[in-house]
């Protein structure tokens, strides 16, 4: 359990009081890590026009970029967390930081298409480092560990989101492609300079190992699943195909998993109150806010002359969704505290339900920058509340040892939602298209993308009021015990 965590700390690991010296700076190389990493998966979508020009390559083949990042997401999401509790918290974030830099660099010296895509794969695999400062915070810091932990992700992935939206379109107007790339390894090597400079050494916080088997079978099914959502308005049936097989290929593993001595997650924590419905959330928050982008995307950047749409670039819509990032350092904090108290129920139903009325907010009021202020505001407001307790609950129901797991279980079923998100949203804009004007979407597609995400967040209601029939008060007297 997480009250556990400061005994566990100095009988294990021995660096308890000397952590405690180090509160302050360890909080703040947490936080830059979690920044950096959640920005460069905000920046490199608005790059794709400079790219698609750059290299000279198509829009489906500047698509890849993302696609490719996806993917290596997905596979950095499965290893990444689950390594930092079986090798040392140090040797992680090294190896991270290495992937990063090279995922920067690669682009930036090769300056070709495949050296993109490479490199995206690079950033994508190695931004799953967001989640590793989780475990060395729980590990490192004596007192409300996970309290801690949790806020520094929260906060930090508003000040990420900010730094990737804005950063992203400024990007676009002053730098080139390969100056932008080599500012980004400069920073992922000074982010991970200052990781090794202040987290302490300690020893591996588990024992346990993971099957090599097992990792690879996951991989692979959740490859199939993010390949099939990204790729969907592109290779049509095909892509129903993989999914099926992906998610088939899942199911077995799932099954395989239980019976495993080696398991790449343990399940069994999955079994603990509200562990499954926060893996839910997760996930479907995940789908909330890909579609939110994507819909704000599309039509604040449509050109006015074709009967709709704000006419703005890259860095307008970043400025538009601000008021996404902003709201979340409000929320986040809150909504934690609502969870240790034992009321993780509440907190989620409360950020589905501001994401739901921000979205149908949007569906019926988006022809004016002021109206994308409120609605973005709003949804911002309940994701940030939502994924705070998403992630603090499995993080409150496991001991240190595990802390990686359990941010790595939410952290993946949120990259498949987000995923799926995308690809809900590409389809419905794609229904229809404006006459003689091909690729662009009638304009009452908007309203109807809207409101089909408002009914992801009516999902995490469900699944919340379902696992608050089942265990009434379970949770709470959880908290007690710990």
């Amino acid at each position: 359990m997480a009250g556990t965590n400061d005994t566990a700390l100095s009988a294990g690991t021995g660096v308890a009081a000397r952590a405690s010296r180090k509160r302050g700076p360890l909080i703040s190389v947490a936080a830059l890590l979690c920044t950096v990493t959640i920005a460069v998966n905000f920046m490199l979508g608005p790059l794709l026009p400079l790219m698609q020009s750059h290299f000279a390559v198509g829009v489906s083949a500047a698509t890849w970029v993302l696609t490719a990042m996806l993917l290596g997401s997905g596979a950095g999401f499965v290893l990444i967390p689950r390594l930092q509790d079986i090798v040392d918290d140090r040797t992680m974030l090294l190896w991270s930081g290495v992937l990063l830099t090279a995922g920067a660099l690669i682009p930036a010296i090769g300056d070709t298409y495949p050296a993109l895509i490479v490199g995206s794969a690079l950033l994508g695999f190695g931004s799953a480092a967001q989640m590793l400062p989780v475990g060395f915070l729980r590990r490192h810091l004596s007192g409300a560990s996970v309290a801690t932990a949790v806020s520094v992700l929260i906060i930090s992935t508003g000040t990420g989101v900010v730094a990737g939206m804005v950063g992203g379109g400024l990007a676009v107007k002053y730098l080139s492609l390969s100056t932008f790339f080599f500012v980004l390894a400069a920073a992922f090597a000074v982010t991970t300079a200052a990781l090794l400079a202040v987290v302490p050494r300690s020893r591996p916080a588990s024992s346990a190992r993971i099957g090599v088997w097992g990792t690879v079978w996951m991989i692979a099914w959740v490859t199939l699943v993010l390949l099939a959502m990204a790729q969907i308005s592109v290779w049509g049936d095909v892509c129903y195909l993989l999914l099926a097989v992906g998610v088939v290929a899942g199911v077995a593993w799932v099954l395989a998993q239980r019976r495993s001595t080696a398991p790449v997650f343990d399940l069994a924590m999955l079994k603990r109150p509200y562990a499954t419905t926060a893996c839910v959330a997760s996930c479907l928050f995940g789908a909330v806010d890909a579609a939110f982008v994507l819909l704000v995307t599309y039509y604040t950047q449509t050109p006015a002359e074709v009967g709709y749409g704000l006419g703005t670039d890259a860095l307008g819509t970043s400025l538009l969704m601000l008021p996404f990032a902003l709201t979340m350092f409000i929320s986040g904090k809150a909504a934690e505290r609502m969870v240790q108290q034992g009321r993780p129920g509440v907190i989620l139903a409360a950020g589905a339900a501001l994401c739901g009325l921000g979205l149908v907010w949007l569906a019926f009021a988006h022809d004016h920058s002021w109206q994308y202020l409120v609605g973005s505001a709003v949804v911002g407001l309940g994701s940030r509340a939502g994924y705070s307790g998403s992630f603090a609950i499995p993080q409150l129901v496991v001991d240190e040892d595990q802390a990686g797991m359990a941010a790595g279980i939410p952290a993946t079923v949120m990259m498949i939602g987000a995923a799926f998100g995308a690809a809900v949203t590409t389809i419905v804009l794609s229904l229809a298209y404006v006459p003689e004007v091909p690729g662009v979407p009638q304009p009452h597609l908007y309203t109807w993308g809207y409101l089909v995400a408002a009914v992801f967040p009516v999902g995490i209601l469900a699944a919340t009021s379902v696992s608050s029939a089942r265990h009434p008060g379970a949770f709470k007297a959880l908290m007690a015990q710990a």
